[in-house]
Parts: structure tokens; C-alpha cells; sequence
């Protein structure tokens, strides 16, 4: 019997864990396609504007996941999506397939003057050149730093605001350490109200905590008019000033889908069902950013449900192929995990439909999370074995 097509869009979380779950059964011809050469492990990145890591410590060539578990990897951007014709167009080729699984993330809401800022949520190099601007003014002597996140009006879940904070304390305990905290104003803003208010009260209330003992200012509940090399004006012309802004905008649907003949929400993700089939498709599975989430208000694009929508994609299309009719959903396993790294420790949350809760973790926490970064390279390459629920 002739071996099932199956490409794979993106080379990140949701993509490597598809191929990954694919390739352990001998049934596809399978291929992953990602504009990149690497998987970006983005929650250890928050240590490289700081220099507690490196750029090359925070990514996993592709080619060594490709080895370990046996698929075909070809790096080159996807142009556009054809699912009637069950095509996809790269650059120069087109590839044709049995099952797709689109796993090409998100992009960006765009805001006015918004290259004045730096993400450590864009692209991976955007890490470096943080570090660069923190290192410029730890060199000067003292400066201004705001960090802060957005959302998208068009879709609760298309929010990703742990590592402002994450930054933002790490930032903090470098400048303690080098004796300048006097020397610098810190301030944290975002349009809502309440920012990290999905994380659950408990959460807010100790992230509330450390902003006032140490002394970090706080910008809430004004719409962002736009940001200028002097820092970021709000709708009613305040003014925070700023020598460094950092800022991670709200996800917006990947350009790609607009070249598809794919249902999107007015975001721009694409719809699916609870099993990651989507809407008007038979062979068709969306996973992690780029998908829409449905669910409560506190739900969450992150990196265990990118995994978790990427299983199931697998899993139904293996199903799917033996001639079963059982199927997983993402819709049980909707839940809010963070490992929120300090600097110096950490504080664990969790959120789903029944239950809410952080524990805070001194000092141990933050090695707790740089083990994460090792053990997730190691996993990846098959150099160690998936621990369940890790």
C-alpha cells in the first residue's frame, strides 16, 4: 500500500510536535515545511536580552530533529494554500498532499509607529537586538525601559503577555545586580484594565505585588495611540516616556491564509472543530496560533496547546487512515500553564474550568525553567524520552 501524503506548515512548536507524533507510525510520506532551519524555544528567549543565555542555546536545528525521527524537511516559505486541490505553493514548487496540518503560527496586530519597538515575541533575531538596546543603556549609565503587551479586539485568545513580564523582571535583577536599579525608571503598560487577568486573581495579585516592591511603574487601561522614538502616546495624548520600549502586539492571522481558500474568523486564524479538522475540509488540520480557539474568555494561545492541538491533529489522521472513527479533542485540555520566570525564581500558574492557582517558587523556579530548555532540546532530538504531561 502506497504510504499517505502529509505535509506539515511551520517549523515551531505545534509543527516539530506533528511530525514528531507522525513519524512514529510507518504510514506517511511525511515532510515538514518551515521558513526557518530551526525550532525557537521562545519561552527560554527571555534570557537573552539579559545575556543569561545565548541565541544558539535557544534553538534546535531542524535538521537534527530530522534525524531523529526520519521525515523530509524542506526550508522554504509557504506562498499560498489550495485545500480543494490539496496543494500548497512554496517559492518554487508546489507539493501536493493526502492531510495538511497548517502549524504556520501568527502574526502581528499592527500599530502606528510600532518600529519603534522591539518584541520578545517577534522574530527570533528580535532577541538579540533587545539585548543590544539593554546593553546600550546599562553602558550609558541609567534610561527609561517600558514594556508592554496588546491584544486583538477580534479574538480574546490572540494575546501573549507572560514574557513582558517575564522580561521585565528579568531585566530588573540585572540592573540589581550591577547596582544601577536608582538610575532607571521602569514602567509597565497595556490597554486593558487588569493585563495577565486570564492567569487568574491569585497571579494578578503577586504580580501586582512585586511591581510595587520594586518599584515599577504601572500604565493601564489606555488605548495605545502610537508609539514614537520617544516612547508611547496613548489615545488621550499622555505621554510615557521611554529610551527602550518593548512591546509584544496582539496575534493576528499569518498573511498566508489570505492566499487560501480556507474559513478564517474576522481575526484571520483558521476555523476548526474541537478535533483540529477544519471547517469544510475532510483532510485539512490547523494547530496552535494559527488556528481559532474557541472556548472561555480566559483562553490562551501557548506553547503545551500548540503540542496538544498537534497530537490530535496526528492521532485523527492515524485514525483517520486505519479506518477508526475515534478522534481527540483540544477542548478538554484548555487550560492556562506557566512557569513565570523572575530572575531570581519563579511562580507556576495554572488555569482551567475548574480550578486556579499559582505557587510561587524562590530561586529553584528559575533553575526549574532552565532545565525546561534542556530537557525540551533533548526531547525533541530523541536524545531523551517525552515524560507524560511534559
Amino acid at each position: 500500500m502506497d504510504k499517505k501524503k502529509v505535509v506539515v506548515l511551520g517549523g515551531g512548536f505545534a509543527g516539530v510536535q506533528a511530525v514528531i507524533e507522525l513519524s512514529k507510525k510507518n504510514l506517511f510520506d511525511l515532510t515538514l515545511v518551515s521558513d526557518r532551519d530551526y525550532l525557537f524555544l521562545y519561552p527560554t528567549s527571555i534570557w537573552i536580552p539579559t545575556r543569561d543565555t545565548t541565541f544558539e542555546k535557544t534553538k534546535v536545528n531542524l535538521t537534527e530533529i530530522q534525524k531523529a525521527h526520519g521525515f523530509n524537511l524542506i526550508v522554504d516559505p509557504v506562498r499560498s494554500i489550495n485545500s480543494k486541490e490539496n496543494s500548497v505553493t512554496l517559492t518554487d514548487k508546489i507539493l501536493n498532499y493526502d492531510y495538511l496540518i497548517i502549524a504556520v503560527g501568527a502574526e502581528k496586530v499592527n500599530h502606528k509607529g510600532i518600529e519603534n519597538t522591539l518584541s520578545i515575541c517577534g522574530k527570533p533575531e528580535s532577541s538579540l537586538a533587545i539585548r543590544d538596546r539593554l546593553d546600550s543603556l546599562i553602558n550609558k549609565g541609567s534610561g527609561k525601559i517600558a514594556v508592554g503587551f496588546g491584544g486583538n479586539p477580534k479574538d480574546a485568545s490572540a494575546v501573549r503577555g507572560g514574557p513582558a513580564f517575564e522580561l521585565l523582571f528579568n531585566i530588573y535583577n540585572r540592573l540589581k545586580k550591577k547596582n544601577l536599579l536608582d538610575k532607571f525608571e521602569l514602567t509597565f503598560f497595556a490597554p486593558m484594565q487588569e493585563p495577565g487577568a486570564r492567569m487568574g486573581k491569585s497571579a494578578l495579585a503577586i504580580v501586582d505585588k512585586m511591581f510595587s516592591s520594586y518599584n515599577i511603574n504601572k500604565r493601564y487601561g489606555k488605548k495605545i495611540k502610537e508609539f514614537t522614538p520617544q516612547g508611547v502616546t496613548f489615545e488621550d495624548d499622555s505621554v510615557l516616556e521611554s529610551d527602550f520600549t518593548m512591546f509584544i502586539p496582539g496575534n493576528a492571522g499569518h498573511s498566508i491564509m489570505q492566499n487560501s481558500d480556507l474559513p478564517l474568523n474576522d481575526a484571520g486564524f483558521v476555523l476548526i472543530d474541537n478535533n483540529g479538522l477544519v471547517k469544510n475540509t475532510s483532510n485539512v488540520y490547523a494547530a496552535g496560533d494559527a488556528a481559532a480557539l474557541e472556548g472561555p474568555d480566559w483562553r490562551a494561545k501557548q506553547g503545551h496547546m500548540a503540542e496538544i492541538m498537534a497530537r490530535n491533529a496526528a492521532f485523527n489522521i492515524i485514525k483517520n487512515v486505519d479506518g477508526s472513527s475515534e478522534r481527540r479533542g483540544y477542548q478538554e485540555h484548555l487550560s492556562i500553564i506557566c512557569l513565570m520566570d523572575t530572575g531570581d525564581g519563579a511562580a507556576f500558574v495554572y488555569r482551567n474550568s475548574k480550578r486556579n492557582f499559582v505557587i510561587p517558587i524562590p530561586v529553584v523556579g528559575h533553575w526549574l525553567k532552565q532545565g525546561w530548555g534542556k530537557y525540551a532540546r533533548l526531547t525533541k532530538t530523541g536524545k531523551f524520552p517525552r515524560l507524560p504531561g511534559l
